[in-house]
């Protein structure tokens, strides 16, 4: 596999729209097309993950024949599937049948997919479940017309590990799934090829991020809003909050299941370091581990352990991803904000910039367990586009500038909300009022100080939207200077970020429109229409740009199959520089700081540099 390219389909932009863009991404040089979910959704659905009928491909994206010609047409698919829920929806044949959902016979209520009421988990382990919402699935596989699946929210599965088997032994030999990693947590040996990449989208930030950034912006930081906690606490917290109040009704459950009082469920469920344990495939070292550096009670570990295949287990093991997933993802990562290029999926704020050293690691491990993991810089899931998270991360080498010039730049009342406001201006400038409206609205909901999705203040949120439309009529003179310089100093960053998704071990996924500066922030801003015509007309010219970086990286991928199967070998050129050999004849050099020279490497007769117009060295045996 040379690299995927990541489509979000939707009503107007479906199989035939697509299969009018293969000459373009073949003539870009990736191998296959990376298709989000296609089955039967809720008419309408904007983004496929609310499946009303998985037994069929989606009319409203253009139907079967329309999605078995795009399979046809030249570049080999993989295609996004949703196992854990679907809609609850009178239009979902299957609501009906209590069979296929988990439900709480007491309270008639059944299990939600995070906090959201009308999409209902799916019993995958029960086998008859499986072969009904796989049959589709499995045929297109069976036919070739699918050569490989990604598996949304594995860890909602009450036992995902022999789901996987199943799909394994089913005829599913390609399969990617969305796991959420802690830092130094490993993918269980699944039989997966592996993630989806958040893993190397965190480290490669880090890896620009300059140290040296670290201990001034966590003072202004300070300085600003008076925060001083570290963001492992403040998750803590949210993670116990989001247990005693989104998730009440599960921490009932599983209190009517144990007999254990609520809130001591409700801190064991939150105390788990990691996403979730798995016992349900047995006791492993691994989990014994995660709960017994926990901080849960004694009882709640013992019950875990000692009946691994019980409701309880299985209910608290579902539960415990959500509320690490609503509690620090779409809480915390919202309200601890000193360096919000960190704030990303699957990662950890708290940790300011990563060694190089640390990064060879990574890779190294990478190509030793999964060599086909995804290794992405932006995602459908990602909270930012690698370009806006790379310039956010320049601020760390412009912090004395950047301290000076927030410290006078007010716009809120709530000093938080006003550097979250800051670093988004300088990350995806120039950004249009209504989508920084949009973009914060959603932000402040999420932190859920001074509003929230259950309880909108709408007085706090008109007051936002006012000072926005302020400074769009009058910005701080040198802000847009300043911005300018921040662009320049990510734009840097992103294309050796791009270069190092490009040639490390793994497979490189494009996301949709990303071969160009795409500065787009989380959901729904980054489904926003692409302009497909102009990277037509681009695609051919040899204008040093992120298309031509990546056009040229795949051509060699392409050529040098066999190095970029081969070993990955790294080479010290400094702390400044990220430098490997792959196999016998490519060599990348890839400077991480503005002004740093990547002399390290071949010279000479028998080398080539594909790219001499961009910072860093592409190098070829010839």
């Amino acid at each position: 596999m040379r690299a995927v390219y990541r489509l979000q389909l939707r009503p107007g932009f479906g199989f035939r729209e697509a299969r009018a863009l293969v000459p373009y991404l073949r003539e870009l040089g990736v191998s296959h097309l990376y298709l989000s979910p296609s089955l039967q959704a809720r008419p309408g659905s904007e983004h496929g993950y609310d499946v009303i009928d998985p037994t069929r491909i989606s009319d409203d994206l253009g139907g079967e024949g329309a999605f078995r010609d795009l399979c046809a047409a030249g570049l080999d698919v993989l295609l996004d599937i949703v196992p854990n829920h679907m809609a609850a929806d009178d239009a979902n044949p299957f609501w009906p049948d209590p069979k296929f959902f988990d439900g709480d016979p007491e309270t008639g209520w059944h299990r939600r997919f995070f906090d959201i009421d009308d999409l209902a988990g799916v019993r995958q382990e029960d086998p008859e479940v499986f072969e009904v919402t796989h049959q589709k699935v499995l045929e297109l596989v069976r036919e070739g017309l699918v050569d490989g699946l990604r598996i949304d929210h594995v860890d909602g599965l009450a036992r995902p590990g022999e789901y996987l088997d199943r799909l394994r032994d089913r005829g599913a030999e390609r399969v990617w799934v969305e796991k959420i990693l802690e830092p130094d947590e490993e993918l269980r040996y699944w039989p997966v090829e592996g993630t989806t990449g958040y893993e190397f989208a965190n480290d490669v930030t880090a890896l620009f991020v300059d140290p040296r950034g670290e201990r001034p912006l966590t003072e202004l930081y300070g300085e600003l809003t008076g925060e001083r906690r570290r963001f492992a606490e403040v998750a803590d917290e949210a993670k116990l909050e989001q247990a005693r109040t989104t998730f009440r009704p599960e921490v009932e459950l599983l209190s009517r299941l144990s007999g254990i009082a609520f809130d001591e469920l409700a801190g064991a469920v939150a105390s788990l370091p990691v996403y979730r344990t798995y016992l349900d495939g047995g006791v492993e070292a691994d989990d014994e581990d995660v709960i017994g550096g926990s901080a849960m009670s004694d009882r709640v570990a013992h019950l875990l352990v000692s009946q691994p295949s019980s409701e309880f287990t299985t209910r608290f093991q579902q539960l415990s991803g959500a509320v690490m997933a609503k509690g620090v993802e779409d809480t915390a990562f919202y309200g601890w904000l000193r360096l919000v290029a960190l704030n990303e999926v699957g990662g950890d704020p708290g940790r300011f910039s990563l060694p190089v050293e640390e990064f060879h690691r990574a890779s190294l491990r990478r190509a030793e367990r999964f060599p086909r993991h995804l290794v992405a810089t932006q995602t459908h899931d990602t909270k930012r586009s690698g370009d806006v998270r790379a310039r956010i991360g320049a601020l760390a080498g412009l912090a004395d500038e950047w301290a000076e010039r927030v410290r006078l730049w007010r716009a809120l009342d709530d000093a938080n909300g006003d550097y979250l406001l800051w670093q988004t201006l300088v990350g995806a400038w120039p950004i249009e009022r209504d989508r920084l409206e949009a973009y914060m609205e959603k932000a402040l909901r999420e932190a859920k100080v001074n509003t929230s999705w259950t309880r909108p203040n709408e007085a706090h949120e008109a007051r936002v939207r006012s000072a926005i439309g302020r400074l769009y009529e009058r910005l701080p003179d040198d802000f847009e200077p300043f911005a300018a310089r921040v662009a320049e100093a990510g734009r840097h960053a992103s294309l050796g970020q791009t270069l190092l998704k490009l040639t490390v071990p793994g497979v490189p996924d494009v996301y949709q429109g990303d071969e160009l500066e795409c500065l787009s922030l989380v959901d729904p801003d980054n489904r926003r229409p692409v302009d497909w015509e102009r990277r037509r007309r681009l695609i051919s010219s040899e204008e040093p740009s992120k298309l031509l970086l990546i056009r040229r990286t795949l051509a060699l991928r392409a050529r040098r199959e066999e190095d970029f199967a081969g070993s990955y070998e790294p080479v010290d050129a400094g702390p400044d520089v990220c430098a490997f050999r792959r196999g016998d004849g490519v060599f990348v050099a890839v400077p991480l700081r503005p002004g740093v020279a990547a002399d390290a490497g071949p010279s000479g007769p028998g080398w080539v540099d594909l790219l001499p117009e961009f910072p860093g060295r592409l190098c070829e045996r010839q």
